[in-house]
């Protein structure tokens, strides 16, 4: 039986990986550190109230076997891109260290298509940073989930990508070849799923996974 802590669990891809995570037998208990409770009651779940700026006091209680993070927000909600980059980079890596400090081994992370430190656009650079950044810490096992567009019903009114996704729903199945299958859209679920079914046994010490692996990953 494993222990797993979940940081994004009010999130879209987030709130589909808790539920399956409590229902998966593997795990007996499974924590969240979220903003504001979610008012779920169940055996396994503890539930901890903090952010990045009170993450620090609840050091002692972050210790599991497995990290899963699916942090983020957007530039619409975030429009300052300092604290952008607090939410979207500094509260993954944080997360990511403390759980590493405290015997985590395996860690679970979600970034996009085109992460790359290197890269000049901001939000590419920053999912790139993401993934550098944690890469470091020297889990015994990294997952990096590159999603191009989420796919899928938001509790939160996003008029852009309510369109986008509608386009992408025609765009995808001509979305053909290695250089353009990465850009097809996955749903919060199926991605979700493809992060239980890769922490199911998981041995590689580094696996980047972009839509096909993820799609690979739905049986």
């Amino acid at each position: 039986m494993k222990k797993a802590i979940l940081f994004g669990a009010s999130g879209f891809i987030g709130s589909c990986l808790l539920l399956d995570l409590l229902n998966n037998t593997d795990y007996d208990q499974v924590t969240i550190v979220v903003r504001k409770t979610l008012g779920l009651n169940h055996p396994k779940l503890i539930e901890l109230i903090g952010d990045y700026n009170t993450v620090d006091g609840l050091k002692g209680k972050i210790e599991a076997d497995e990290i899963f993070i699916t942090l983020g927000t957007t530039r619409k909600n975030t429009p300052d891109r300092a604290h952008y980059y607090q939410i979207d980079h500094d509260y993954p890596v944080k997360a990511a260290k403390i759980a590493r400090e405290n015997g985590a081994k395996s860690v679970f992370v979600v970034t996009a298509v085109g992460a790359d430190a290197n890269s000049t656009i901001f939000y590419s650079k920053t999912k790139g940073e993401i993934e550098r950044d944690i890469l470091s810490l020297n889990f015994e096992h990294t997952c990096i989930f590159r999603p191009s567009l989420i796919m899928g019903k938001r509790k939160e009114n996003r008029t852009v990508e309510s369109i986008l996704i509608k386009i992408w729903a025609y765009v995808n199945p001509i979305l053909i070849g290695k250089s353009l299958k990465k850009y097809r859209g996955l749903t919060g679920q199926d991605i979700a799923r493809a992060m239980m079914n890769t922490a199911k046994e998981e041995k590689a010490v580094v696996r980047i996974l972009g839509w096909q692996e993820m799609t690979d990953l739905q049986g």
